[in-house]
């Protein structure tokens, strides 16, 4: 049973591929169909000379109050405040300002391991080539030649973040391009744009593994939650669908009523709030070390927002005493 299900999906998977290539070329003969005799000129031409470009121009955008931006500055002002929310402690509540006091005591756990040449060399393979570099301008192809050059070296500069549980401070700093929406030209709201934030390429490598241990941890102590199906390996929002598809009908099967309530958390990971995070880890008994440069990673970041060639920069966005 096992072969016939294997060979059928092998054969689905082809006419997929097969109906997807059909699909492609007719689209691109009606695309090149637009060209008409009397304008040769059109989009084909224009494509095919590189002249087509897309140019986001600065405009002014909507307030929450109802009021707008006045100029530049103030646009790239409002616009840093929404893609990375400032960490107002005056705002906390009684338990915010418990969870804060708890991050501040050290963790009490072992540390882990050290990393691994294999470890190094895994995450920096894994990194796309095709995309765009940070602040230091290294790309991932750069420093995989690096590795290949100087191993020793090149663990040995992450090993040593890891011991210390301190990363460098330029590792931290993300430039963020905001792309306008396609369709959302015309809007004067901040959601037009998709910020699109751009790290140091060495600090991915780093960030690679971490996550890795981390996952490892979880999952080899039973930690994961089974409802959890988003940045989860071999799961999608399929088997969420069908989860609730089967929760459903089990309990119509049994004569109960089912009611549906569905929410959309705006800005989910631009308002994610680090202290909590770091509480989730400490109390999951996360090692002291992976735990510690979780602190160094979320303490005295910098954030750049680039436009127009205009800048507006936010530092600090997690206490120092941490």
């Amino acid at each position: 049973m096992r072969e016939a299900i294997k060979q059928q999906y092998l054969q689905e998977k082809r006419d997929y591929k097969a109906t997807l290539r059909k699909t492609k070329m007719h689209s691109w003969k009606q695309y090149c169909n637009i060209t008409t005799v009397s304008n040769p000129w059109s989009a084909v031409y224009k494509l095919a000379t590189g002249n087509i470009k897309s140019c986001s121009s600065l405009s002014t955008v909507r307030k929450p109050d109802g009021n707008v931006t006045t100029d530049t500055a103030d646009t790239l002002c409002f616009m840093v405040d929404s893609f990375t929310p400032e960490d107002n402690e005056e705002t906390d509540n009684e338990r915010h300002k418990l969870i804060r006091a708890q991050i501040k005591e050290p963790i009490k756990t072992e540390d882990d391991k050290l990393f691994t040449p294999v470890e190094i060399r895994d995450a920096i393979k894994g990194m796309n080539k095709n995309k765009v570099p940070g602040e230091g301008g290294i790309t991932s192809d750069i420093l995989h030649r690096a590795f290949n050059l100087l191993p020793k070296s090149t663990t040995a500069l992450y090993s040593g973040c890891w011991r210390m549980a301190c990363l460098p401070r330029i590792w931290k700093t993300a430039k963020i391009i905001p792309i306008v929406k396609p369709g959302k030209e015309t809007s004067d709201d901040i959601s037009k744009y998709l910020p699109i934030s751009l790290i140091n390429t060495a600090s991915k490598g780093l960030e690679t593994v971490p996550i890795n241990r981390i996952m490892h941890y979880m999952y080899s102590n039973n930690l994961m939650s089974k409802n959890q199906y988003g940045f989860t390996p071999q799961t999608s929002t399929v088997d969420a669908v069908m989860a609730l598809k089967d929760f459903v009908q089990d309990s119509l099967n049994d004569g109960q009523y089912v009611a549906l309530i569905s929410f959309d958390v705006k800005g989910a990971f631009n308002t994610a709030w680090w202290p909590s995070i770091l509480i989730s880890l400490k109390t999951l008994k996360c090692p002291r070390n992976l735990y510690n440069l979780c602190v160094s990673y979320f303490n005295e970041s910098c954030t750049i927002l680039l436009l127009n060639n205009s800048i507006q920069q936010r530092s600090d966005r997690l206490h120092s005493n941490y």
